[in-house]
């Protein structure tokens, strides 16, 4: 029986987009958006219509392949229509040209997007706030190259997905060619002070309010070692920089996004108090990033990897990873036995359980593995899905093709069953 994709009402199979182009204009005391978007993108199958996905902001004009078309904007859904059949396998452009107050999508966990800072502002669009700012095909398994310029008033710093390319007077052009979801893309504009960490394979630009660049130093300092540890674990870090942005403002957790990671000034405290959420936030860009959950379903490949990093992590530094687990099964086993983290519904995707028994599913596969075969299927599935999709069933398959002894009872059961296992 073919699965439902979770979230099914945002994102169309029925085309991939190749490359977005956007062109930003932001004036951050008003909180006023223009954009132009030009999306290249090709049919998977004859169309008649393009739908994309895109908030309340208004809709100034339409081309597609440079011509103006009709359209429809209404509930969440831009619908383009061209007055011709697109020919599956033909590639077309549609440019939007759009303009408004931003502000981010309501859904079950909150308001999510392009989110007004109190000086700037702030894009976290996980799972589907991407259509808050720009038009898009918002589902994570339809990746796409990024190009991004920012004009904003002057003082401010812009950080968007990618290198930058160019500064010149108030813009900030970007490019990401790695492929990238929608969810993933971010811009990050406030009063920041530009400074680098050094000693790992690639740069690590950071922008950090002036006032908290102290302890920035400190609680970041060990964040070179665990990508070099990080590396040798999973491979090669996949993209060619990653770029930390801690806004001036308390969040509730930090952000992941494509080569970037966004903490709240309450995750800088001068005492490393926050390091296990800068594993988790690093882990993100192998497991989440690179390799993306195919469908929402399976997001405990992002989570329950990022968790287990932190573990890791704490490995590296001399601690016990086992004894991290045996408190997380503790915890776990005090509250209810209701989610298969394997499919625990749209609704509780987010779920703590999702990430604490994600990461003690992986203990659970090491200890029955053993740790060589385990951490081959670690960089082999970093590897062998790099910068694409996968799912539930991909890294079963890989698994026992890798394990020296059964697994698929150990996955069954910490999956797809209630009950939490005994560890």
């Amino acid at each position: 029986m073919r699965q439902v994709p979770y979230l099914d009402a945002h994102g169309d199979t029925d085309y991939s987009v190749l490359q977005y182009d956007l062109h930003l204009d932001y004036r951050p005391g008003a909180n006023r958006l223009a954009g132009r978007a030009v999306i290249t993108a090709v049919a998977r199958t004859a169309l008649n219509s393009v739908s994309l996905d895109f908030g309340p902001l208004r809709v100034d004009r339409i081309l597609f392949d440079g011509k103006p078309v009709r359209y429809a904007h209404r509930l969440g859904k831009l619908r383009v229509r061209p007055g011709r059949l697109i020919e599956a396998g033909a590639e077309f452009t549609v440019e939007v040209r759009y303009a408004g107050v931003p502000r981010p999508n309501r859904g079950h966990w909150g308001e999510i997007g392009w989110t007004q800072l109190s000086d700037g502002a702030l894009v976290a669009s996980q799972p589907t706030g991407a259509s808050s700012w720009f038009p898009c095909n918002d589902r994570p398994a339809d990746k796409a190259a990024y190009r991004i310029s920012v004009t904003t008033a002057p003082t401010y710093t812009v950080i968007a997905s990618g290198t930058l390319v160019s500064h010149s007077g108030n813009t900030w052009v970007y490019e990401q060619p790695s492929p990238t979801s929608t969810y993933l893309v971010s811009v990050q504009i406030g009063r920041y002070t530009s400074v680098e960490l050094t000693g790992a394979p690639v740069r690590q630009p950071a922008a950090v309010p002036a006032r908290l660049m102290r302890a920035f130093r400190n609680d970041f300092a060990n964040q070179p070692r665990m990508l070099r540890e990080f590396s040798r674990l999973f491979g090669p870090y996949p993209f060619t920089e990653y770029g930390i942005v801690v806004v001036d403002e308390e969040l509730d957790v930090p952000v992941e996004a494509q080569a970037m990671s966004i903490f709240g000034a309450n995750h800088v405290d001068g005492m490393r108090g926050s390091e296990r959420l800068v594993a988790h936030e690093l882990a993100h860009q192998w497991f989440g990033n690179s390799v993306t959950a195919a469908d929402w379903r399976h997001i405990w490949l992002h989570e329950g990897f990022a968790t287990y990093a932190e573990w890791l992590w704490a490995e590296a530094d001399g601690r016990s990873a086992h004894d991290l687990a045996l408190r997380s099964h503790a915890k776990l086993a005090r509250l209810p036995q209701d989610i298969a983290i394997g499919a625990p519904g749209a609704r509780r995707i987010f779920d703590d359980r999702v990430y604490e028994r994600g990461a003690l599913t992986l203990h659970a596969l090491r200890r029955t593995m053993g740790d060589a075969p385990f951490f081959r299927l670690l960089r082999e599935w970093a590897t062998t899905h790099r910068h694409s999709t996968a799912t539930t069933a991909d890294f079963t398959s890989m698994a026992e093709g890798i394990s020296p002894t059964p697994i698929r009872p150990v996955l069954q059961s910490w999956l797809h069953e209630t009950p939490l296992p005994p560890l």
